[in-house]
């Protein structure tokens, strides 16, 4: 049976390998999320994981393969814990815009209509393109991107289901929550203040 190894001698081991693969592994991380915070979080993930499980470490590989094995299995649980908080944005978000409209789908009345019918040349106002990108900006990352690529870069639906991943049918509903989410925001944040 083998020996456990003693606390100290692990932790000169595990604090050469930091030396040692460091620069390497977060590159990698931060290759992958493109996030200096993450890529130093989940680095440092790694290294607890080494220190935490460094007995079964049984040298059949480098420590750099094993410690890199640890870092993909980081990075994929860091995106799947993302997509999860997305998710749930989305569907807190959907509930939200479903409030809009009245029981048979019509627009629940607020008093702001005729505004949106009296401005014409609202994109040339400065102050109105700052609550703009406020609004853009709080959408969840998946609708922004669908905003952006269909308004702003002009891109095909066909183009922006194939980078955001998702089936048309996904794509016209996330671009009609998003600007439903957008007219609520505009009326909130513009709107009401004129």
């Amino acid at each position: 049976m083998e020996e456990k190894a003693d606390y100290p001698s692990k932790k000169k081991t595990i604090s050469e390998w930091v030396h040692m693969y460091g620069d390497y592994l977060f590159s990698w991380a931060y290759h992958k999320t493109s996030c200096n915070e993450t890529a130093e979080d989940l680095v440092q993930e790694v290294y607890f994981a080494a220190f935490k499980n460094y007995e079964k470490f049984e040298g059949r590989s480098s420590p750099k393969t094993w410690l890199l094995k640890i870092l993909n299995n980081k990075i994929i649980d860091h995106y799947r814990k993302l997509s999860i908080k997305e998710a749930k944005q989305e569907d807190s978000t959907s509930q939200f815009t479903d409030s809009f409209f009245n029981s048979i789908g019509n627009w629940k009345a607020n008093g702001l209509e005729e505004a949106w019918a009296e401005e014409e040349h609202l994109l040339d106002n400065v102050a109105f393109n700052e609550v703009m990108e406020i609004c853009i900006n709080d959408l969840p990352a998946k609708w922004r991107l669908a905003i952006l690529s269909k308004f702003l870069l002009e891109k095909e639906a066909v183009a922006i289901c194939q980078d955001l991943d998702i089936t048309a049918s996904n794509y016209w509903q996330v671009i009609h929550r998003a600007k439903l989410l957008l007219k609520k925001c505009l009326e909130v944040n513009w709107f009401a203040k004129q």
